[in-house]
C-alpha cells in the first residue's frame, strides 16, 4: 500500500504516481526553454511501436512572442486559467508509417497510444522538476493544423498546460471547487484476469 498526496494505491507502487495530479491554479512565472526541453526530452524517450517515435510538440512560452496565439488556440474555458501557466504544449502524432507518399507509407495503429505514453513520461518528469502539467482535449483542433499548417497525416491529440503550482484563491469559484487531485476507480473495475468486463 502506498499514501501520498491525499491519495491511496492497494499497491507498492512508486509515490510520484501519487504525487501527480492536473492542477488549474498557475503562478504565471516564466520557465526557461532549457527547462521546458528537459522535459520534452523525456518526453521523447517513451516507449514506441517499432520505434517509430509519432509524437511531435509544438510548444510557446509565456513572455514570449508565440504567446496568446497559443493561449487563443484553447477552448474559452480552458484560456481562463492556463493562461498562467509558463508553457503552452499541443501534442501532434504522426499517423503513419514509411516515408509521406512512398510505397512504404502505411497507417500507423498505434500512433495516439504512443503519443499518449509521451505525455505520461512529460508529466511525470515536470513533477520530478518541480512543475505540474496538466493534458487537456479542449483545444481548438482544426485551428491548430491550420495555425501551424500541420499536413493531413498527423493528428492533433491535445494541449499541455505546464507550470508552477499557485494557491487555489487564483482560481475562479468554480475551478477552485474542483482545484484538488481527483481519485480513480478501484484497480479491479480496470483489470481483468483472463476476461473482459464491460461495466
Amino acid at each position: 500500500m502506498t499514501k501520498s498526496n491525499s491519495r491511496e494505491s492497494d499497491y507498492p507502487i512508486d509515490s510520484i504516481f501519487l504525487d501527480r495530479w492536473s492542477p488549474r491554479a498557475f503562478t504565471g512565472e516564466i520557465i526557461e526553454e532549457k527547462q521546458l526541453l528537459s522535459l520534452l526530452d523525456a518526453a521523447h524517450w517513451a516507449p514506441s511501436s517499432s520505434n517509430q517515435q509519432p509524437w511531435r510538440f509544438i510548444y510557446g512560452l509565456k513572455g514570449s512572442e508565440h504567446w496568446e496565439k497559443f493561449v487563443a488556440l484553447l477552448n474559452d474555458s480552458n484560456q481562463e486559467w492556463a493562461r498562467h501557466a509558463s508553457a503552452l504544449i499541443f501534442v501532434v502524432s504522426r499517423a503513419f508509417t514509411g516515408a509521406a507518399g512512398s510505397a512504404e507509407e502505411k497507417p500507423s495503429y498505434t500512433h495516439s497510444f504512443d503519443a499518449g505514453a509521451a505525455w505520461g513520461y512529460l508529466a511525470l518528469q515536470a513533477r520530478l522538476s518541480g512543475f505540474y502539467a496538466h493534458g487537456m482535449g479542449g483545444i481548438k483542433h482544426e485551428e491548430i493544423r491550420t495555425a501551424f499548417a500541420i499536413p493531413e497525416g498527423y493528428r492533433v491529440e491535445a494541449g499541455i498546460a505546464v507550470g508552477h503550482l499557485a494557491d487555489k484563491s487564483v482560481l475562479s469559484e468554480r475551478y477552485q471547487a474542483r482545484e484538488f487531485p481527483s481519485q480513480r476507480k478501484p484497480l479491479s473495475e480496470l483489470a481483468f484476469n483472463g476476461r473482459f468486463v464491460v461495466n
